[in-house]
C-alpha cells in the first residue's frame, strides 16, 4: 500500500512542480494546524489551574492564567501553549457571575470560534452548566464536562474509617451524572489539576482524540502533557503518521530540476519534526523540571536533551547534503531520472525521520522510567 501511495503522489508532482509546493503546505498543515480550547464554568472551579496544567505551567509562572478564591477572569482570555502556539486554550468567565448572566453568557463569548469545549465545575455540575451544554449544543459544538479537585474530594474522605478509593471516585463520578440526565448521561472526567497523571486525564484525551478531526487530533497529541508511557506511544504513533507524508513531499520536491529546492526543503521539514518531536515528548527543559518536581526526583531536570536534538538536526542535514548532489543529477535525466530521484530523496527522507523519531522516543521512555511513570 505505501509503495502505492508513493507512486502516485510522486507521479503527480513530477508532472506539476505546484502539486509538491502544495503537498509541503499539507505537512505544514499537519504540523502546525490550529486548535481552540474554551474552559469555561462556575467562578472558582478551577478553570485557570487547568489551563495552566494543560500548558505546563505553574500558576505564579510568568504568562500563567491568573487563579485565585474570586472571579479574575473579567473577559475572555487567550493563552497560548508554551511551545506549540497553533494551540489556544481559552480561560472564559464563570458562568453566573455578576457581570456575566446565563442568559447573554452565549452570545457574549462568541462560541462559533472555538473548536470544543471543557465545563468544569469543583462540585456538582449546577442549572448553569447545563443550559451552557444545551446552547453549545444547538450551535453543534462538542461539550465535555470535567469534574475537577478531585485530589481535595479524595483527602476529606480519607479521614473516614471506611474509605474506599474506588468507591469514593464512583460516588463522585454517579452524583455528577444524575445531575445531566437532560443531556443523554455524558460521560463525566474526574480531574486533578495538580497530578494529571492520575485519575481521568488520559481518558478525556483519548475521547477528544476520537471525535476531532485527524488534523484537530495532531495539534491535540503535540500539546497534550506527557502523563504516562501510553500516552507517550500514542504521540509515537500520531508522528509515524506524518513520517510517510513528509518523504512523499520529499520525494516529489526532488523530481524537480531546480538546483538546491530539495536539500533546503527537506532541512526544513526534517527540522521541524525532529523539533515537534522534542517538545512533544517531553523533553525540553521546561517539561523535565516539572516533572522532576512532580515525581520528587531533583536529578531528572538536570538531563539536558537539547544537545540530543541539535546532533539529530546537524547529522541529518549533513547526510541530506551529501545526497543533494545525486538527486539533482538524476533530475536532470529525462524519464528515468527523475524517477530515480524521487526515489532516493523519499527513502533518505522517510529513514532519517524514522530514525531521529525512534531515537527521541526511546529517550522520552527512560525518562519516564526514570520518573516511575508508567
Amino acid at each position: 500500500m505505501m509503495g502505492n501511495l508513493f507512486s502516485k503522489k510522486t507521479k503527480e508532482a513530477i508532472e506539476d512542480p505546484g502539486s509538491a509546493e502544495a503537498e509541503q503546505g499539507n505537512v505544514d498543515h499537519l504540523l502546525n494546524v490550529s486548535l481552540t480550547i474554551a474552559v469555561t464554568g462556575e467562578t472558582g472551579a478551577g478553570k485557570s489551574t487547568f489551563i495552566n496544567a494543560y500548558r505546563g505551567v505553574d500558576d505564579d509562572d510568568k504568562g500563567a492564567a491568573e487563579t485565585g478564591v474570586s472571579e479574575t477572569t473579567a473577559e475572555p482570555t487567550p493563552y497560548q501553549h508554551p511551545t506549540l502556539p497553533n494551540v489556544v486554550l481559552w480561560d472564559l468567565p464563570g458562568i453566573g457571575s455578576p457581570n456575566f448572566k446565563a442568559k447573554t453568557y452565549v452570545k457574549e463569548m462568541q462560541i462559533d470560534r472555538y473548536d470544543f469545549f471543557l465545563i468544569i465545575s469543583s462540585v456538582r455540575f449546577r442549572e448553569n452548566d447545563l443550559m451552557l451544554a444545551k446552547e453549545i449544543q444547538k450551535q453543534k459544538k462538542k461539550f465535555y464536562f470535567i469534574r475537577s479537585k478531585i485530589d481535595e474530594s479524595i483527602r476529606a474522605e480519607e479521614r473516614m474509617k471506611t474509605f474506599n478509593r474506588e468507591e469514593t471516585l464512583s460516588k463522585i463520578r454517579a452524583d455528577c451524572q444524575r445531575n445531566l440526565k437532560d443531556l443523554g448521561n455524558p460521560p463525566v472526567f474526574l480531574i486533578s489539576s495538580w497530578n494529571l497523571s492520575e485519575f481521568d486525564f488520559e481518558e478525556l484525551v483519548s475521547t477528544l482524540n476520537s471525535e476531532l478531526p485527524e488534523q484537530k487530533q495532531f495539534a491535540l497529541l503535540q500539546s497534550a502533557p506527557v502523563t504516562s508511557v501510553a500516552m507517550l506511544e500514542k504521540k509515537v504513533a500520531m508522528f509515524h503518521k506524518v513520517i510517510l507524508a513528509a518523504a512523499i513531499v520529499s520525494g516529489g520536491i526532488a523530481a524537480a530540476p531546480v538546483p538546491g529546492l530539495s536539500f533546503a526543503c527537506d532541512t526544513a521539514m526534517v527540522t521541524l519534526f525532529f523539533t515537534r518531536c522534542y517538545y512533544a515528548f517531553g523533553l525540553d527543559d521546561r517539561s523535565l523540571e516539572k516533572l522532576s518536581e512532580r515525581v520528587n526526583k531533583p536529578e531528572l531536570k538536570s538531563r539536558e536533551k537539547s544537545p540530543l536534538l541539535k546532533e539529530l538536526v546537524k547529522t541529518s542535514v549533513v547526510r541530506m547534503g551529501a545526497s543533494a548532489l545525486g538527486e539533482f543529477l538524476c533530475s536532470l535525466v529525462p524519464g528515468a531520472g527523475t524517477g530515480a530521484a524521487a526515489t532516493i530523496s523519499f527513502r533518505m527522507t522517510r529513514d532519517l525521520l524514522e530514525s531521529g523519531l525512534k531515537e527521541l522516543a526511546d529517550e522520552a521512555r527512560k525518562m519516564l522510567r526514570e520518573a516511575g511513570l508508567k
